[in-house]
This record gives structure tokens, sequence and C-alpha cells, in this order.
């Protein structure tokens, strides 16, 4: 029985990088079957949104999304879809493993880090406003249930993945009612796991802990903001956004996504890695029990990108996003 899934293009070179997937995906023997919905600019004009209605819809039926990176313009335009589709549908994980790759130009090596980032609130609620004309507000939400959740999918992460260790992160000796909410919950959690070392870490020290010695962590749980600012920081260990994956995971539903943007002035122009949105799709079949089609691909990923002979620009090599595609399929025959 193969496992319905929404497949979401996405913008700029997301098309591109999304077929690659999808026929590597194809080629491990995966059984996933493809439900295309189309979101971002493309939509705009026909619907007045970039995430209409029926991409929701079709998520919500199938519980699993895989996702092209979609253009969110700065400053002004449509708010972003991935906040949207997180916020709507209740993915409060975002899920960031970093991995060190043989081939992958990184002045580290050996790194196995994931950090798990609160996903629905912090700065991110959208709580914001102009007090007057030269004063902005924005509030920082932060409240018990969400902290407890995320902390406990950490530690069950932890757990089932067999990591030793949990760092919770946070500026709770600054903000001391937000963040001080955080860090009394995440510890309150811990007490529930005796078998995973526990402990935390202020945000500013551990930006540098990470540069200076990032092979003493394992598993980072953090409030929003910071989780968005620590899992670039890791991405940048291992070799950078290209070969970045994620998922965004909530009770019945999750969407698996890279974390790059949609780089539009490569369009159309076959140059982009497709690294980050295939190892997406190998996070996207471990979550629906594919474990043996994942592992096939991640092997073969590891394999192409260590022999460094078709790969991309990025990575050293001159290959296309269609022809390291199939250097990947080929790796796994």
């Amino acid at each position: 029985m193969k496992k319905k899934v929404t497949l979401i293009p996405g913008d700029g070179v997301g098309p591109e990088i999304v077929e690659a997937c999808v026929k590597v995906i194809e080629a491990s023997g995966a059984e996933v079957e493809w439900e295309v919905r189309e979101a971002g600019e493309k939509v705009m004009e026909e619907y007045g949104t970039p995430l209409p209605s029926t991409v929701l819809d079709s998520i919500r039926r199938n519980g699993v999304a895989l996702k092209g990176p979609i253009t969110t313009p700065v400053g002004s335009g449509f708010r972003s879809v991935n906040v949207a589709l997180r916020q709507e549908l209740d993915l409060y994980v975002n899920l960031r493993p970093a991995r060190s790759m043989v081939g992958v130009r990184s002045p580290y090596q050996g790194i196995d880090l994931v950090v798990i980032r609160e996903n629905t609130e912090d700065l991110y609620s959208g709580i914001e406003r102009m007090v007057d004309e030269d004063t902005a507000e924005s509030v920082k939400l932060i409240t018990r249930r969400a902290s407890e959740r995320i902390c406990r999918f950490a530690f069950e992460y932890a757990r089932r993945e067999g990591r030793r260790k949990v760092t919770a992160v946070h500026k709770a000796n600054i903000l001391k009612y937000t963040d001080g909410l955080f860090l009394e919950v995440a510890r309150q959690v811990a007490k529930d796991y005796p078998d995973i070392e526990f402990e935390d870490r202020i945000v500013d020290n551990m930006a540098m802990q990470l540069v200076q010695k990032p092979h003493l962590y394992d598993v980072l749980v953090l409030p929003n903001l910071y989780g968005d600012i620590i899992s670039d920081l890791c991405a940048g260990l291992v070799g950078g956004l290209g070969v970045a994956p994620s998922a965004n995971i909530g009770e019945e539903i999750a969407v698996f996504e890279p974390v790059h943007g949609s780089a539009p002035k490569y369009t159309g122009m076959n140059k982009v890695n497709p690294t980050a949105q295939i190892l997406s799709g190998v996070l996207m079949l471990r979550h629906i029990g594919q474990r043996e089609e994942a592992d096939r691909i991640q092997r073969a990923v590891e394999k192409v990108i260590a022999e460094g002979k078709t790969v991309t620009y990025d990575l050293g090599g001159d290959a296309g996003t269609r022809e390291m595609a199939q250097a990947i399929i080929e790796a796994m025959e």
C-alpha cells in the first residue's frame, strides 16, 4: 500500500530540486504516491494567497508533505508560507540534523548534532504593532504547554535515536519570565528521563561553544528565535544550507523541506545542489516507516559527495541538479 504524500514544488529552484528528489525517492523503491499542490508566488494571482486552502486540506488529509523552498519577500508582501504552515497545522517541532559528510568542505569533521526548535510561538507569534511612528513593539510569547511538549519531544527523540544528551538553550539570565519559564519546564521534563544527560546553556555562550567545541553537544532544544539562529550556525559547521534538511512535525502531521531559500536567480539553470531536498526526503521516508529506502538514499548521497565526480558547483564540481540526482540514483544500484 503506497503512502500518499502531498508534494509542494515551491518557487524559484524549488520545482527543479523537488523533481530531482522525487526521481531519487522513486528509484529507491519507496512506496510513495504523490499528490501535487501548488503554493507560493505562482498562485497569488489566482487565489489571493500564497497558501490556498487546497494545500492545507491535502496535507491534513495525507498527514505528510514534501515541500520545496518558497519565496518570502523581505519587509513587504505576503507573510511567510513556512510560518503559516507551522501555525495552521500546529507543527510545533522544527527538526534540523547537522551531520558531517566526507567531501563537503567544512572546518570540522565528525559533527553529528540535532537542533530541535519550538516552532509556534516566541517572537514568531506575529504579535507586533507600531506604538507610534518612531517605535515598533513585538511581544515574545512563551507558554508552559509549548515549552513542555517541545522539551518532551527532544527527550523522546534522544531516547529513540540512542542519543546521549539534551541541552536546553535560553537567555533566562536576562529574560527571567519568558526564557525563565522555558528553562524551568526543561528542567522538570528532564527528571522524567534519567537515562539522558541534561544540561542548559545561555544562547550567546552556546554560539561560542558550538564554534569552539561542537563535538561536546548532541541534541539541542530551543525556543523559536534562538532555534532559527542556532540551527543555521550548526548547518554552517557541516558545510552550509545546501546540505541541511529539516522536518516540521506535529502530533499527526509532518512537513519536510530543505532550509535554504528559493534562489530565484538560478531558476531553470539546472545548477542548484539538490542534496538538502533529497535528505529532507530521507527524513520523510524514515518518518513514514520506510527506513530501508531512506538508508539506501542516504548511503548513495554520501557516496556521490565523497567521490566528488558528479556534484554541483558549491561542492566543487561542475554537474547540474539533474546530473547529480542521476549519479545518486546510479549509486543505489
